[in-house]
């Protein structure tokens, strides 16, 4: 578990960045709006509810790379999924579409790096020693991030990517945020926003 003072070194980092990266990608997150506006003739930001730290609801802010369908909808996204629209695919290629989420960051919602936040029905059934990983505010990047950055792809070669995602990929999951948790340090944040940036 972080100390307090890991947890407040780590939320002014979060600050700092996020506030700059803010500033410095502000252009990119608003052409990109404007772009699925105009393409769409919809709102430009997604904003769907989350489950962020001790299992509470957040929204999570997001630029909009799927167009609304009707009826049910499936909480797995495969890389072939025809509700992403051409513009978004470009989007979720570089992940500009997360940008918006340094607002999540900077309003304290949200940590630059942590578990990643997930629907319903994941985190929030957490049980045991699992639910330590609901102590830490969720990253807009993490471990199990970098580990699944082709997770789109692998969900599409799947017969059943709904029980892939739920019976192999969440339980690496939470097995690889409570390594984070477990072997925290803020040299380990670095390196991984810098393998995030870089794409490495």
């Amino acid at each position: 578990m972080l100390t307090k003072k890991e947890k407040l070194n780590k939320r002014g980092f979060d600050i700092i960045f996020s506030f700059v990266g803010l500033v410095l990608t502000f252009p990119l997150i608003f052409i990109s709006f404007l772009a699925i506006v105009i393409s769409s003739r919809t709102s430009g930001i997604y904003a769907p509810y989350r489950i962020g730290r001790h299992g509470l609801p957040f929204k999570i802010y997001k630029l909009k790379t799927m167009r609304e369908v009707s009826g049910p909808i499936n909480s797995v996204t495969t890389k072939n999924d025809p509700r992403i629209t051409s513009i978004g695919k470009w989007l979720r290629k570089f992940k500009i579409d997360e940008l918006p989420q340094l607002w999540n960051v900077l309003k304290g919602e949200m940590s630059l790096v942590g578990p990643r936040p997930d629907v319903a029905g994941f985190a929030d059934q957490l049980q045991g020693q699992d639910r330590e990983i609901l102590s830490l505010l969720p990253g807009i990047t993490g471990l199990a991030t970098l580990n699944f950055k082709q997770e789109e792809e692998l969900l599409a070669q799947q017969k059943d990517p709904v029980t892939y995602n739920r019976e192999v990929i969440w339980p690496e999951k939470i097995k690889l945020n409570k390594e984070y948790i477990e072997n925290y340090s803020f040299g380990l944040d670095i390196q991984i926003l810098w393998k995030t940036i870089v794409g490495s």
